[in-house]
């Protein structure tokens, strides 16, 4: 079965970066009949934190990316010590006791004689007597994993043939001078362990792939299958380090961005496909490709998604949506007819219901100056209710005979007198909803029972 896994630190919240990596995954899983597992990062117990534990589960449960197990790797850590100990017995990780000052000068000099900046594995050479008395000095020893000098090579889901010379690499650090356990080695034992077969993750770890393979031939367990999606820039070709508190998915959901439109543009970004609007899960599982996707570093703007937005919100059928209208206090006696008058307008959801107000309270007129003898005369001509889809047409037409306004110079007026506002829905479908207005006296143009 194919088990893919999204592998969050609560240390923050959530954001476009990495979401895109949970989208990705989850579409994996649900497109080949898998399962799609959260794994909770939170071995830094200094960083880690119950409230970013808890803001996850809620943003990928408002998104729709429901999971079918989770895991904390906090509770896991007796897993991680067996394999560094079966790691130890089999030679491939030593301890090394040089301090974070002493690694910096060491790289210095590497550089300063254009040399790359390898740890050298002097510890290798340490006996049993030096590594006593450094232990007697008090120094906690770090451990590396040695890596086998050669080349490691995948065919990776996303950039294809991929090659990376452990030969250049540092041995890498897998457990901290204050015994924790690092994620290179972590996050193997937990894909071993959880049966995770294929690992959708950023451009920034290809490197760390081709360590974690030489891991897991180690622990004697078959790698999954990679693949390294591009990083997200800003709308100019910038890092999006600097903005993703406004981009966190709690923002994006604070700003009324749909749900249902954050998964669907993330699904589509950066490949091959255009960014549709999809109102149901099923259609991006049944679209999803994940060859189509590219390596180089995709563009994502705020502007194009809260767009992407609007379209989805008003292509959403009514039943998907009449819940949501009475959450944010439309009253539970709506009907469709509202909703295709009003929701092809919308931008946000919670706009719903200021139209929902002017419905049934009726708006108070705008009437500009110019327009106050012209709208008072338009309202003596205005047929008596019920209101029905012709009333529209047939009282603009009563009052450009009467007038000899015509465009825009009748439209908007009439508009603004019954419903205060410059733009919004077709009036045709709006009008045998609306209350009648609120009028001032300089929209009743100072005559009795206009």
């Amino acid at each position: 079965m194919t088990v893919t896994r999204f592998a969050p630190s609560p240390t923050g919240l959530l954001h476009a970066g990495n979401l895109r990596t949970a989208v990705l995954n989850w579409l994996m899983a649900r497109k080949l009949g898998g399962r799609f597992i959260l794994r909770i990062d939170d071995t830094d117990s200094e960083r880690s934190e119950e409230r970013f534990v808890d803001a996850i589960r809620r943003d990928l449960d408002w998104l729709g990316l429901h999971w079918d197990a989770e895991v904390r790797q906090s509770a896991r850590l007796d897993l991680y010590a067996a394999a560094a100990d079966r790691l130890r017995a089999a030679g491939r990780l030593y301890d090394c006791y040089e301090t974070a000052a002493e690694l910096d000068l060491r790289r210095k000099v590497q550089l300063s004689r254009h040399l790359p900046p390898v740890y050298d594995r002097a510890a290798l050479g340490l006996g049993d007597a030096e590594r006593a008395r450094l232990r007697a000095e008090g120094r906690a020893p770090h451990w590396r994993f040695l890596l086998e000098r050669e080349a490691v090579e995948w065919d990776d889901l996303i950039r294809g043939p991929e090659r990376v010379e452990a030969a250049s690499l540092s041995d890498p650090v897998l457990i901290r001078e204050d015994a924790q356990v690092l994620y290179t080695l972590a996050s193997v034992v937990d894909d071993a362990d959880l049966g995770v077969t294929h690992v959708i993750r950023g451009a920034d770890h290809v490197t760390n792939t081709g360590t974690q393979i030489q891991i897991f031939a180690a622990l004697g367990a078959a790698a999954p299958a990679f693949g390294h999606h591009s990083l997200l820039v800003g709308p100019e070709g910038e890092g999006l380090s600097k903005r993703l508190g406004s981009l966190s998915v709690a923002a994006l959901r604070e700003a009324g961005v749909e749900p249902m439109a954050v998964v669907s543009f993330l699904a589509r970004l950066g490949s091959s496909h255009p960014v549709e609007v999809a109102t149901d899960m099923a259609a991006l599982v049944e679209g999803f490709e994940i060859g189509s996707f590219g390596a180089s570093p995709t563009r994502f703007d705020p502007e194009e998604l809260a767009a992407h937005s609007a379209k989805t919100l008003r292509a959403l059928p009514f039943d998907d949506v009449r819940k949501r209208l009475e959450y944010i206090g439309v009253e539970t006696k709506l009907t469709p007819d509202f909703w295709t008058a009003v929701g092809p307008n919308l931008d946000r959801m919670a706009d719903a219901f200021e139209w929902w107000a002017i419905c049934r309270d009726g708006a108070e007129a705008v009437v500009a100056p110019e327009d106050a003898e012209f709208v008072a005369q338009a309202l003596t001509l205005l047929p008596p209710r019920p209101w029905g889809a012709d009333t529209w047409k047939a009282w603009t037409d009563t009052v450009k005979a009467a007038t000899g306004r015509k465009g825009r110079a009748l439209f908007l007026p009439l508009r603004r007198a019954l419903t205060g506002r410059d733009h919004g829905p077709e009036m045709a479908a709006l009008m045998p909803l609306l209350a009648p207005p609120r009028l001032t006296d300089a929209a009743r143009g100072g005559r009795e029972g206009a």
